[in-house]
């Protein structure tokens, strides 16, 4: 098996793979398009010089019953040293191959053949949605960046619940008996208690409260945060929703509304110092006096979306960051610069305020947004 396989000019690895996929497939091996495209990779890898290499690539891409391997050989050895069996006849019509991407379904006109192959067209697709979920924010298109918007929008929050005081009645024998419930029972039985009925804790949802920077070192991601804080207030119960930049803004209100693009036009609307500048601890200050200290903390996850950047004294930031973490259940800090490589918190703000902070976590790409979920849930 040291022979090399003839190549012409006009042979490349996706043409002559496809070709010869045709040909399994025509001996009844079962090839589907998964198969097909793990072969033309391996060809893209090890090219057509190779006789063994070309053999092995297609013998572990493309055989999955050890039953197909003598099939397999006997169709290498007719298509790729050209040699005559009497158990298979190959006619090989000229193959053009095209690709398409998602976007192709909902276009009415046909995809573009640059060949002028007047045999059948193998039509390969690919999906950039992968790719475009690590993608940062801040080098997506206006294209992709309407794509972000379906797949944040298709985001699924699980509510983390808390004890409620409030007591419910149980099905199951608990250390907490209903009184009420058990002598209303006993009247129907002569006044004896047979069926005894009990009370079970209830849990209520905990409340998640977002803060959001919407500075103007924060504009390439304050948007697409924006979408996410109307996501979770649409998909999850119990959501207050802030805007921090030189003020305190709550849009709570505006991003209720079940039209993803209209709640963005009010939020900004709201928003008088939208990519202003940065007082995160003044900010931070005014919302647990005004809100979080008097109730709306107290218990809650509570999740920052800033880069750290702050023109305040940062002691004011670490002050109030310690008390907002007395009160509230969980502290996350979202910073989309994380994931930069050789990143380190050095900027005063986001120094001052890591000490407080249970969860230090990324918010650069919709994958992030997605660990942000479950870090909300855990």
């Amino acid at each position: 098996m040291n022979d090399a396989i003839t190549i012409t000019p006009e042979s490349t690895p996706t043409r002559i793979g496809v070709a010869f996929c045709q040909i399994l497939r025509g001996l009844g091996l079962k090839v589907p398009v998964s198969r097909v495209t793990f072969f033309l990779e391996a060809l893209g890898k090890v090219g057509l010089e190779d006789r063994d290499a070309v053999y092995w690539a297609g013998r572990s891409t493309l055989v999955a019953d050890p039953e197909e391997i003598g099939d397999f050989d006997r169709a290498f050895e007719v298509f790729w040293e050209q040699r005559r069996s009497s158990n298979i006849e190959v006619k090989l019509p000229p193959v053009s191959v095209s690709v398409s991407t998602d976007e192709s379904e909902d276009s009415e006109e046909p995809p573009e053949d640059h060949t002028t192959s007047s045999g059948p067209t193998i039509q390969l697709r690919y999906s950039a949605l992968e790719t475009l979920r690590e993608k940062d924010f801040a080098e997506c298109s206006d294209q992709e960046v309407n794509e972000l918007k379906k797949l944040i929008a298709g985001l699924r929050f699980a509510s983390t619940t808390r004890p409620s005081r409030r007591r419910l009645p149980s099905k199951h024998r608990t250390r907490n008996p209903d009184m009420r419930r058990t002598l209303r029972s006993a009247l129907a039985m002569g006044g004896e208690p047979v069926n005894r009925k009990y009370l079970r804790k209830d849990r209520r949802p905990r409340r998640l409260v977002l803060l959001i920077d919407v500075s103007g070192s924060m504009e390439p991601y304050a948007r697409a945060l924006i979408r996410f804080a109307h996501a979770s207030v649409v998909g999850r119960t119990r959501v207050e929703a802030f805007a921090i930049g030189t003020r305190l803004t709550r849009i709570t209100r505006e991003l209720s509304s079940r039209d993803p693009d209209a709640a963005l036009r009010a939020a900004a609307t709201a928003v008088t110092d939208w990519s202003g500048g940065t007082r995160l601890g003044a900010t931070l200050k005014e919302f647990n006096e005004l809100w979080g200290l008097r109730g709306m903390a107290r218990g809650a996850v509570v999740v920052l979306l800033s880069d750290g950047w702050d023109r305040g004294v940062p002691e004011v930031l670490a002050e109030q960051m310690e008390r907002l973490h007395r009160v509230s259940y969980r502290q996350v800090w979202v910073n989309p610069l994380k994931h930069t490589p050789g990143y380190a918190p050095l900027a005063r703000g986001m120094a001052a305020a890591l000490p407080h902070t249970d969860a230090f976590i990324e918010g650069h790409s919709f994958e992030s947004l997605e660990r942000l979920t479950e870090a909300i849930s855990a």
